[in-house]
Order: structure tokens, then C-alpha cells, then sequence
């Protein structure tokens, strides 16, 4: 009996344990780009009180919850720092390598911002943040990501492609309704590319079509060799292309175009046959403005020799600065042509996640909304989507009726 009750203290002991979450995972606001961070230093540098310092976690059990920062001052300084968790705020005037700000009550489970301000005038330090350090009833089971990767999880939509079936044409819809800037929702994805619209920044949006190189060099597309590299057949106007590389390598290429959020988005990507070795993949978006279906470019890909598959869309934060703010699309209207011209409407997907989403945010979600499949991610808010959980939209019947696509010439040099 006396193990047993031992045990249980353990546990009990274990589940309030301190809980350390180091300041390289917080964020900043306004801009998520204002501060210094490293894994090594954490945050350095602090000396604008305009320059908020935030992090996120899920509290499971309701109750107190001890907050404090452990920083570096430089001798004989100071810092007035205030810490607001759950609609609750407590100043203090830190001398030494803590900041103790007490006890903050958390009234139900659910995520929770932590949300640290300099009181300090401008230009003298705050401290350089090692930690926020929380303890007590409520840090029980308590969840945040503690790696240095902040952005969300990259979420996607996989497509079945019926059997006996093949797809020689790949047609979705998306529109961005919640998109910060590094963030791309890719439509057409398939085996050898992916298509899609991208944010780089406050003011330029891009159209993104790219295609993979054979040989698995996953870094540097110089060490490709030519028999293995993807090659530029045709573009369009103020198209530009060139090459990629860090994730697979390829031929990649944009068009930079200010695509409206809520504004729907249409894509098809084609494949052509040329033979037993080699496929034209083509991507074609059409343009709101001109009305009419523009070539974002097409590329003659080697050792493939094969129609589309693995059709899939997905949503992306490529940057991890603003990794707490939520991105959301929708996708939808899917359909496949066979290399008859027979359309197969594809009203299923399913649901999965990159290795983020696994265990480190699990705020990444699919459902159907309007009619329309919807991926979202980030934004800290409860809940989430099973790994592999499929789901179905309504049908439309109609498959897209005004595909009138440039043409595309054929290759300059013939394939070996």
C-alpha cells in the first residue's frame, strides 16, 4: 500500500513538475520580425517597449498558475517588465536573473497567450529572455511546443483517383481567406510538382508552378546531373523561371499577381506523354482581369513517362516569425480528366500533417465548409483534425466548361 501511495505522489509531483518553455519558441507584435532570437541566446537585444513578447500553450487543468521569466541583466540594473495571462496582469521590477510576477488564475482549459511588455522608456534595456517558467496546479499536462521551429504545421488534402483511372488533367478551385504573409496554399499538387498561390510579403503575392527533377539530389540543383534535370519548355508573359532546391530539386516558376483573399482562384495542371521516359507537365491559371486562361509555364520532365498521380493540395507557413497567426483556404470543385477527355469528379479527401503537426502544434484542421473542403492552421485555437480522417463535399455535376488553354509548343530539343 505504501508503494502504491508513493507511486501516486510521483505522478502527481511529476504531472506539476516546473515547466520550462524557452524564449527562442515565443513571437513577436506588432512586428513578428522587430526582435532578436537564437536557440543559443534567446531573446537579446530588447529595448523597445512598442515590441510585445508572446507565447502560446494549452492549459488542460483550470486552476493557479506560478509565471516567471528567468533573463539576464546586465549588474546593478533593473527591468520593469508586466506579464497578462488569461485577462489578468501583474508588474514587477526585476533586479536579478528571475522575474517573479505570482500567481494568475485560469478560469477553464483551453490555450492561453502569455503576453510580456517592457515598461522600461525606449532604448534601455529590458533584459535579454532566457525562459517564461511556469509552475503550480495549472501546469499540469500542460502543452507547448518547445523546439525552435515556430511555424504551423503544413496541413493537406489527398485525393483518391478511381480505379482503372488515369489523369491526364488535374482541375481545383482555392481561395484564400486568412493568409499572412509566408504562406502558401498549393491547389494542384501531384507526384512530380505542385501549383499555387503564395504571400511573400505585405505587398507581393505570386502564382507558383513547379516541377522536380529525377535523381532525389534533395539541396543543390548544380549537382544534377542533365539527363536528370527538368527542362523549361514554354512560359508565359512576365512569367519568370528558374531553378529550386532545399526541398528536392526542380524547375520553379512565378508570376507575380496581387490575388484578392476571398477572391476564388482557378487551376489546372495537364500532363503530356512524350514518351516511355519522359512527361510535358503544364500549368495553367486563370486570370481574373484578362478573363482568360494564361500558361504559367511548362517543364519536360525526365524519367517519368507518366500520367498524374498522388493528387493532392496543401497549406503551408514557410516562415516561422508569425507561426502564431492562423492561416485558412478553401478548396474545392476537384476534378480529373482521363486521356479520353472523360471528367471524373473527385468529391473525397483525406486529412494529413507534416512531422509538426504530429505532436508540437496541434492546431491544424480539415472539415467541409460552403460546400468546399478547408484547411486551416495555426492561430492557437483548441481542438483538431485526426491524421487520415476523410471527408466528403457535395458534387457539382458539372465539370469546368470553359477551358480554352493555350497551346503548348513542343520542345526545342528532342528527348534522348
Amino acid at each position: 500500500m505504501k508503494k502504491i501511495l508513493m507511486a501516486a505522489l510521483t505522478i502527481t509531483l511529476a504531472a506539476r513538475a516546473e515547466l520550462r518553455v524557452p524564449a527562442f519558441t515565443a513571437y513577436f507584435e506588432p512586428n513578428p520580425n522587430g526582435g532578436h532570437m537564437s536557440e543559443k541566446k534567446g531573446i537579446t537585444g530588447w529595448n523597445d517597449p512598442a515590441l510585445k513578447v508572446m507565447w502560446f500553450g494549452e492549459i488542460k487543468t483550470p486552476g493557479l498558475l506560478d509565471c516567471s521569466v528567468a533573463l539576464r541583466l546586465p549588474a546593478g540594473t533593473s527591468s520593469k517588465l508586466r506579464l497578462t495571462v488569461a485577462g489578468q496582469s501583474h508588474a514587477v521590477t526585476a533586479s536579478g536573473a528571475v522575474a517573479k510576477f505570482g500567481a494568475f488564475k485560469i478560469p477553464a482549459a483551453g490555450y492561453q497567450r502569455f503576453r510580456l511588455e517592457s515598461l522600461n522608456a525606449p532604448g534601455q534595456p529590458a533584459g535579454d529572455i532566457e525562459a517564461l517558467v511556469l509552475d503550480g496546479a495549472a501546469v499540469a499536462d500542460a502543452h507547448f511546443n518547445l523546439k525552435p521551429r515556430r511555424n504551423a504545421a503544413s496541413v493537406h488534402l489527398s485525393y483518391p483517383i478511381p480505379k482503372g483511372e488515369q489523369a491526364a488533367a488535374f482541375y481545383c478551385e482555392a481561395t484564400g481567406l486568412e493568409e499572412p504573409v509566408a504562406t502558401y496554399y498549393m491547389a494542384c499538387g501531384w507526384h512530380r510538382g505542385y501549383f499555387g498561390m503564395q504571400v511573400n510579403s505585405p505587398t507581393e503575392r505570386r502564382i507558383i508552378f513547379s516541377v522536380w527533377d529525377s535523381g532525389g539530389e534533395a539541396v543543390d540543383r548544380k549537382k544534377v546531373a542533365d539527363e536528370n534535370r527538368t527542362k523549361l519548355v514554354a512560359k508565359g508573359e512576365g512569367v519568370f523561371s528558374g531553378d529550386f532546391g532545399n526541398e528536392g530539386t526542380g524547375g520553379h516558376s512565378h508570376l507575380k499577381y496581387p490575388w484578392k483573399t476571398g477572391e476564388k482562384q482557378r487551376f489546372i495542371v495537364t500532363a503530356k506523354v512524350v514518351d516511355a521516359t519522359h512527361t510535358i507537365y503544364s500549368g495553367f491559371w486563370f486570370h481574373p482581369e484578362q478573363k482568360k486562361w494564361m500558361l504559367i509555364s511548362s517543364w519536360n520532365a525526365p524519367k517519368t513517362g507518366d500520367w498524374l498521380h498522388g493528387l493532392y493540395s496543401f497549406s503551408e507557413n514557410f516562415g516561422g516569425s508569425n507561426g502564431h497567426l492562423r492561416r485558412k483556404a478553401l478548396f474545392g470543385n476537384q476534378w480529373l480528366r482521363t486521356p479520353e477527355g472523360k471528367w471524373i469528379e473527385i468529391t473525397t479527401a483525406s486529412f494529413s500533417h507534416d512531422g509538426t503537426g504530429k505532436s508540437d502544434r496541434l492546431d491544424r484542421f480539415m472539415g467541409v465548409e460552403h460546400g468546399q473542403f478547408f484547411l486551416s492552421q495555426g492561430g492557437f485555437v483548441p481542438g483538431f483534425t485526426k491524421y487520415g480522417e476523410k471527408f466528403t463535399r457535395p458534387a457539382l455535376g458539372t465539370p469546368p466548361a470553359d477551358l480554352q488553354l493555350p497551346e503548348i509548343p513542343e520542345p526545342k530539343t528532342k528527348t534522348p
